[in-house]
C-alpha cells in the first residue's frame, strides 16, 4: 500500500475520550474522520459538528459504509468485544480502548476473529509511547540495572460518587473498578517492562464509594523471572489525582517514572549513579495537563502505519490480553483468597 494513502476512521461512542481520538485522527499524515456514533444522537451530533462529518445513533449504518477503513471504540468497556467483532466481520480494521475487554472468552473471540477477518487489532495502550517510558524500557531491556527484583505499578486516583452515577462506571457488566478501569495503564507497563507474571495475590474493596465494583486493590505478584511485584490502586484520594508511576528496582539501579500519567522521571539511579529528578519536568513536552497524557498521537499513527506496512501493531491484542489477564487474575484471588496462576488465562 502506498505510504501516501489516506484511510478514513469512523468513532463509536462519543464519550468523554472520543474528542482525543478524533484530535489524534485529524494531525495524523495518513488517517482521515469521516463519522461518528453514540446512542445519544445529540453527543454524536456535538462531536461531528466540530468536524464536519457524519453522526448517526446506530454504530452498524458506520459499518455498512464502504469508505470506512478503520473504527475507533470508545464505548463503555463491557461492549469493546461485542462491537469490535461486529466490525471484524464488516471487514473494518479495529482500534479500541483499554481494555480490550472485560474477559478472557470476549478478547479471545475477538482476537480470533480479527486474525480470521484478516483485519488490524490496536488497543489504546498510549503510556507505552510516553518518552520517559520509552527510555526505561531500553535502559532494562539493555541489562543497566542488572537483574530486575522488585516492580511496582502504582495508581493513585479520585473519582467523585457522581463519576459512579452515569449507568456504567464502576459496574461489574460494563466496566470494572479501580484496577480494570484506571490501573490497567501502569499495569501494562509493569508487565511489558517487567515480563510475564507467574502468579498473583489480591485484595479488593469498596471503601469510599457506593458502588458494585472495588475502589481499592491491592495485589502481590510473582514474575516469571523470579522478581516480586506490587500492584496498588485506587480512587479515593480526596480530593485530587496524585500519582500514576511504575518502579523498577535491579542488582544494580532503580529507575521510577511517575507523574499524573506516567510522564515525568522521578528517579533515575543507573549504574550505582543516583538522579533524582524535580517535581516539574525540564523539558515541557514530557509534561501533560490531563491523565490521558500525549500518547494517543502515537497509537493512531501505528495503526496506520500498521495497515500500510501490514504489519502487527504494536499494541495488538495478544499485548493487550496480557494486562487483562493480570487484572482478571487478581480479581479471582480476591473472592477467592488464593494465589492464582496465570498460565491458563491467555490462549
Amino acid at each position: 500500500m502506498s505510504r501516501n494513502k489516506t484511510l478514513n476512521f469512523a468513532i463509536i461512542g462519543c464519550g468523554r475520550i472520543a474528542p482525543k481520538h478524533a484530535e489524534a485522527i485529524k494531525k495524523s499524515r495518513n488517517g482521515n474522520l469521516v463519522a461518528v456514533a453514540d446512542i445519544l444522537p445529540s453527543r454524536a451530533e456535538k462531536l461531528a459538528n466540530q468536524y464536519g462529518i457524519d453522526a448517526y445513533s446506530d454504530y452498524r449504518f458506520i459499518l455498512d459504509r464502504t469508505d470506512v477503513d478503520i473504527v475507533s471504540i470508545c464505548t463503555p468497556s463491557g461492549l469493546h468485544a461485542s462491537i469490535g467483532i461486529d466490525a471484524c466481520n464488516a471487514g473494518k480494521h479495529v482500534l479500541i480502548e483499554k481494555p480490550i475487554a472485560l474477559s478472557m472468552t470476549d478478547a479471545n473471540n475477538l482476537t480470533r476473529t480479527a486474525n480470521l477477518a484478516n483485519v488490524k487489532l490496536s488497543v489504546v495502550l498510549q503510556n507505552r509511547y510516553n518518552p520517559p517510558i520509552q527510555e526505561m524500557y531500553h535502559i532494562l531491556k539493555s541489562g543497566q540495572i542488572g537483574k530486575h527484583l522488585l516492580g511496582n505499578a502504582t495508581l493513585r486516583w479520585y473519582r467523585p460518587q457522581s463519576y459512579y452515577e452515569d449507568g456504567w462506571h464502576g459496574t461489574r457488566s460494563m466496566d470494572g473498578g479501580a484496577l480494570m478501569n484506571q490501573s490497567i495503564h501502569c499495569i501494562d507497563i509493569l508487565q511489558w517492562l517487567m515480563g510475564d507474571v507467574e502468579s498473583v495475590f489480591s485484595y479488593t474493596s469498596t471503601l469510599a464509594h457506593s458502588m458494585e465494583s472495588e475502589d481499592v486493590g491491592v495485589g502481590v505478584l510473582r514474575f516469571s523471572n523470579g522478581a516480586l511485584g506490587i500492584i496498588e490502586g485506587s480512587t479515593i484520594t480526596y480530593p485530587q489525582n496524585l500519582e500514576a508511576s511504575v518502579s523498577i528496582f535491579g542488582e544494580n539501579g532503580c529507575v521510577k517514572v511517575g507523574g499524573i500519567a506516567l510522564n515525568r522521571k522521578e528517579i533515575w539511579n543507573i549504574n550505582r549513579k543516583p538522579a533524582i529528578y524535580p517535581k516539574k519536568p525540564n523539558t515541557p513536552h514530557l509534561d501533560s495537563s490531563n491523565i490521558y497524557g500525549y500518547g494517543h498521537q502515537f497509537v493512531i499513527e501505528d495503526i496506520l502505519n500498521s495497515i500500510i506496512e501490514d504489519r502487527l501493531p504494536k499494541t495488538n491484542g495478544l499485548e493487550a490480553k496480557k494486562s487483562l489477564a493480570i487484572v482478571l487474575a487478581l480479581y479471582k484471588s480476591s473472592y477467592e483468597g488464593e494465589e492464582i496462576m496465570l498460565k491458563n488465562f491467555i490462549e
